[in-house]
């Protein structure tokens, strides 16, 4: 179907549609999008709020508070990707690997962070008394009320909930999620 539609609204011809005879209704359609269940991200450090564009500004508004400013910190101190603001004692993963030898592998909380992917200095600077760790670890419903009075935001996170996903976390790695969740977090 998704040929098909694709080839009458945008004139593309991505691929070949199996034999078919007609199909009413397409004129009801504007676009046609194709999502899969392919993972959002193959690496724990991928999350809902960074395949989404909310990470971002987020990192954004803590880089703005009083606080950070007076520190002089920009954004990128707000990332577990970036030295700097990560906890360096596991690189921002949150976690230790322990290798097993002839087991699998296991993680551990890192000592350092305990298990919260950045310094101190970075977790001490808060936005609506709550840290970066804090807010990555709230829902995607409970963000929602968190930043109502940011319209970007508040629309990105309203769209995740209108597809049923008030349930997971903002930083919930996409390596945890099902199929089914990533091609709702793609929408």
């Amino acid at each position: 179907l998704f040929p098909i539609a694709q080839r009458a609204l945008n004139g593309a011809t991505i691929a070949e549609p199996a034999p078919y005879r007609d199909v009413a209704g397409l004129e009801h359609f504007d676009k046609v999008i194709d999502i899969d269940q392919s993972p959002i991200g193959r690496t724990p450090r991928s999350n809902p709020a960074t395949y989404t564009g909310i990470f971002t500004p987020v990192r954004e508004l803590f880089a703005g508070v009083p606080e950070a400013r007076s520190r002089g910190y920009n954004p990128g101190r707000f990332s577990f990707n970036v030295r700097g603001g990560r906890c360096e004692a596991c690189q921002g993963d949150g976690v230790l690997k322990v290798e097993m030898h002839f087991l699998p592998d296991i993680y551990v909380p890192c000592d350092q962070c305990k298990g919260k992917r950045y310094n101190r200095e970075t977790l001490e600077v808060k936005y609506k008394g709550k840290s970066i760790h804090e807010v990555l670890e709230m829902t995607i419903e409970e963000a929602r009320e968190f930043f109502d009075a940011v319209p970007a935001l508040a629309r990105k996170l309203q769209t995740l909930i209108d597809v049923g996903l008030t349930y997971i976390r903002l930083g919930q790695s996409a390596t945890t999620l099902s199929g089914g969740e990533a091609q709702r977090v793609k929408l």
